[in-house]
């Protein structure tokens, strides 16, 4: 059996020079795919004083062992970078097809350096790379320009690419595939700096993997499982677009810019009113889940908005964030978000921080164009989407994120400025869930909800073992989520799928693609992720970051939240020093956070050591 480490295409695009190598195989042992060799390769190839929108940032495009196959839900890819949003470890991970692309080109890490002198894109095939002028579709949205990708190149052609929004650097621009976004860090404003519109494949189906027969079966076993789980059944039905209805419930649906924990008139916005305006599903490659369920507003000054969403998360982004109750709206701007190369999560978070702003006093109409950011109010919030993307007026100030924006008002806004390392928050209330508070804090990209899902809190389940979501003492559950995603994140599966009652075929499905035997031992892919997680705390480390940067915001540990009719009145988080002890202490890292010589030396790093000591 030969063993399959996967392919690297690198491609400079200040020079023009392309070349190809093989990932050695002790990378592959100890990192997997995926995730693992994203963080792998940039720790080595990327300095601490390289500016984040500079030609000396990398963008690591990877797709993982799994992708392109006969196994359902693995097929998603990951973008690797340092993020001009927060200065630290960038991950952002897109469904669609672009890894199963990346897959039939026998490429799983493509690695974008320098700086093209014009708007360019790649175009990959199996036989050749070409760096093409983009100038028919520079300024164009994103959708505008993957048709024209297919026109020219063929149906058999995918893309990852920027709208307007990557191109004007907006710092928490999105890298997009279809209607699928690597939405979290500012990945998009990376490639936008490097004048490259997008990364395009053209290729037909055909892949290596080490030992197919053993994989086809196990494959098989795979489906026949998830397709009798209660979960997938459940998530087939619904997507996401349900979730509103029992974070409302529980009181942790972040309201006006995370003062209030359950919006007045939720029901009004809850899944069944959603689905009135579904059209149809989507999903990503080689997943019968299809996901995305399709939403056109059939009436009102929003009719005709049509969108693959919004999901949870943009249905918060668009609602909460600003006290309003029209789904219409929602739709209108995941929409937007879509077209323009948006993350919807900072999107709707900064938006949502400017109207409390402008309700303070600290902006004025003069300010904001003349748009009154009053909340309940929604047209303003989709005004402000277009003029973000394209740093129109007060979109300019916006389209830096909440941490610069307060840095530069100062008036005391950053009280108001709700991020974690210069992350926006997503959409859950850590005051009432806060082992997924606590992922916020200590996660290495700052606030991101999928980097150690508390699904304890959130839905009560029992893995590892159950949880009590106001106790502040569940550090051993934060770093069981933190490394359980990062583990998976390797092959990469879906967050979902991860769940769907197969978790025991993971470890044989990478051993039979790769051609290496140990990845069949769980303990050893956990231990991977451990590795995985703690070469990002080096990566931060060595770029200065540290405990300081491991607290949520202000107003999460000082303001009581209010839930109205909800449990967790008057809930702060309120012991962060004694939790991040006893988590740093479990992680086999310094009462500062940083991860010693004996940890390091455990996890085959010792040679990360010399830096992160510096």
């Amino acid at each position: 059996m030969t063993t399959n480490t996967g392919r690297v295409l690198r491609i400079n695009l200040s020079s023009g020079k392309v070349s190809t190598e093989t990932v050695p195989e002790g990378i592959a042992r100890d990192f997997i795919g995926g995730r693992g060799y994203g963080v792998k390769y940039l720790y080595d190839e990327v300095t601490p004083d390289t500016e984040p929108l500079s030609e000396k940032n990398k963008l690591f495009l990877v797709a993982g062992p799994l992708a392109g196959t006969m196994a359902q839900a693995v097929s998603r890819w990951i973008v690797c970078t340092k993020s001009p949003l927060t200065g630290a470890f960038a991950r952002s991970v897109c469904g669609a097809d672009f890894g199963a692309w990346m897959r039939f080109t026998d490429y799983e890490i493509i690695v974008i350096e320098g700086k093209a002198a014009k708007p360019s894109y790649i175009h990959i095939t199996t036989d050749s790379v070409k760096v093409l002028d983009a100038h028919d579709v520079w300024g164009k949205d994103t959708k505008e320009t993957q048709s024209w990708f297919v026109s020219q190149h063929g149906s058999n052609t995918r893309a990852a690419c920027i709208g307007p929004a990557g191109e004007n650097l907006v710092r928490y621009a999105a890298v997009v595939s279809d209607r699928r976004t690597a939405g979290r860090c500012g990945t998009g404003a990376v490639m936008g700096s490097k004048n490259l519109k997008a990364v395009v494949i053209t290729a037909a189906r055909a892949l290596h993997i080490a030992d197919p027969d053993a994989y086809n079966t196990f494959a098989k076993e795979q489906v026949n499982i998830m397709k009798n789980d209660g979960g997938f059944q459940s998530h087939k039905e619904w997507g996401t677009t349900s979730t509103q209805d029992i974070t409302n419930a529980i009181g942790i649906y972040p309201v006006r810019n995370f003062r209030y924990g359950q919006q007045i008139g939720w029901q009004k916005i809850v899944g069944a009113e959603y689905r009135k305006l579904r059209v149809g599903d989507m999903g990503c490659y080689s997943c019968p889940a299809r996901c995305g369920k399709v939403h056109t507003v059939t009436s009102g000054i929003y009719k005709g908005a049509h969108s693959e969403g919004p999901e949870y998360e943009s249905i918060w982004a668009f609602t909460g964030t600003i006290d309003s109750d029209s789904i219409e709206a929602s739709i209108a701007a995941d929409e937007l978000c879509d077209d323009l190369g948006l993350d919807t999560i900072s999107t709707g978070n900064t938006i949502g921080f400017a109207y409390e702003l402008y309700e303070k006093g600290l902006v004025t109409k003069s300010d904001t164009d003349g748009l009154e950011l009053v909340f309940g109010k929604n047209e303003p919030m989709v005004a402000l989407i277009k003029k973000i993307a394209v740093r129109q007026g007060i979109g300019d100030l916006l389209a830096e994120g909440t941490m610069r924006i307060a840095k530069k008002l100062d008036k005391g806004s950053d009280v108001y400025a709700i991020h974690v390392k210069g992350l926006e928050l997503p959409a859950y209330d850590p005051r009432g869930a806060k082992s997924q508070g606590y992922n916020y804090a200590t996660a290495s990209v700052g606030a991101n909800h999928c980097y150690g899902y508390s699904a304890q809190d959130i839905f009560g389940a029992p893995f590892p073992r159950a949880t009590d979501r106001f106790d502040e003492d569940n550090a051993d559950i934060v770093i069981y989520n933190q490394n359980d995603t990062a583990t998976n994140e390797c092959g990469v599966i879906c967050a979902f799928a991860a769940r769907w009652g197969w978790s025991a075929l993971y470890g044989k499905l990478l051993a039979a693609a790769r051609g290496i035997k140990v990845y069949e031992d769980e303990s050893y892919l956990a231990k991977a992720g451990d590795r995985v997680y703690n070469l990002e705390r080096a990566f931060n480390i060595r770029q200065g970051l540290g405990r300081k940067d491991d607290y949520l915001p202000e107003r999460i540990r000082t303001e009581p939240l209010h839930t109205r009719e909800a449990q967790g009145e008057g809930q702060t988080v309120s012991h962060s020093d004694e939790f991040l002890d006893k988590y740093y202490s479990l992680r086999g890292w310094s009462k500062e956070g940083i991860p010693t010589e004996a940890k390091l030396k455990e996890l085959n790093l010792a040679y990360v050591s010399k830096d992160i000591n510096k």
